[in-house]
């Protein structure tokens, strides 16, 4: 994807997640990775209502060379391609939410990942979702704990496309803003489900096994 179209696509994802409630007040953000650095939304920026030039364009070493100021979260995304890269090197795209239902089920969640197999689709789209320990926005030390719950996923033969930051929200990422934008969708629609009928007892092994078989799935 070339740097034109990259802002023509975080722009349109931006919109479609406010839109439909995903994101709210200048929540969240969205990066890409490009062929010699990065694209991100500013700082404090409503994703409903970017603009192609306002978009952050910041090179591999972290320093940014044009448009508005950066996101705080630039660290996280930055080590999320690195560590992600490793085993998939078409992450082209990071999105983070601050999404209700997701952002509701950290608050009391208990165990290392965020929610079971309780669906099919989630197992294909999604996969494990660790949850990380609290971190403020924008921590130096929450990105290098994502990153190595990224590669600890990756050296289990289970390579993951998300993780939770508790009270603050998903990351999620994929080969393109579409693709990113889906799986979050996905994550959000299970932890609605999850909310709705708590006590839902997770697919079955012979199921998820099936599911692997049959669709690849990464679980």
């Amino acid at each position: 994807m070339n740097e034109s179209l990259a802002r023509e696509e975080i722009c349109r994802v931006g919109r479609s997640l406010f839109k439909r409630g995903h994101v709210h007040a200048t929540a969240g953000n969205i990066s890409v990775r490009l062929e010699d650095g990065f694209l991100i939304t500013p700082t404090d920026a409503c994703l409903g209502f970017l603009q192609p030039g306002q978009l952050a364009k910041v090179g591999f070493d972290g320093q940014q060379i044009s448009g508005d100021r950066a996101s705080k979260t630039l660290a996280l995304h930055r080590r999320i391609y690195e560590a992600a890269c490793e085993t998939d090197a078409d992450t082209r795209c990071v999105i983070h939410t601050h999404s209700t239902h997701l952002v509701a089920l950290s608050l009391n969640a208990q165990g290392p990942e965020l929610l079971p197999a309780i669906t099919p689709y989630f197992v294909m789209k999604v996969g494990h979702v660790p949850v990380v320990n609290y971190h403020r926005p924008g921590s130096p030390v929450g990105a290098d704990e994502v990153a190595a719950l990224i590669r600890t996923y990756a050296a289990r033969g289970t390579p993951i496309r998300a993780v939770m930051l508790p009270r603050l929200g998903p990351n999620v990422w994929h080969d393109s803003p579409a693709a990113a934008m889906a799986t979050l969708e996905e994550l959000e629609e299970t932890a609605r489900l999850m909310l709705l009928a708590p006590h839902t007892p997770p697919l079955r092994d012979t199921d998820i096994d099936e599911l692997r078989s049959t669709f690849g799935a990464r679980w």
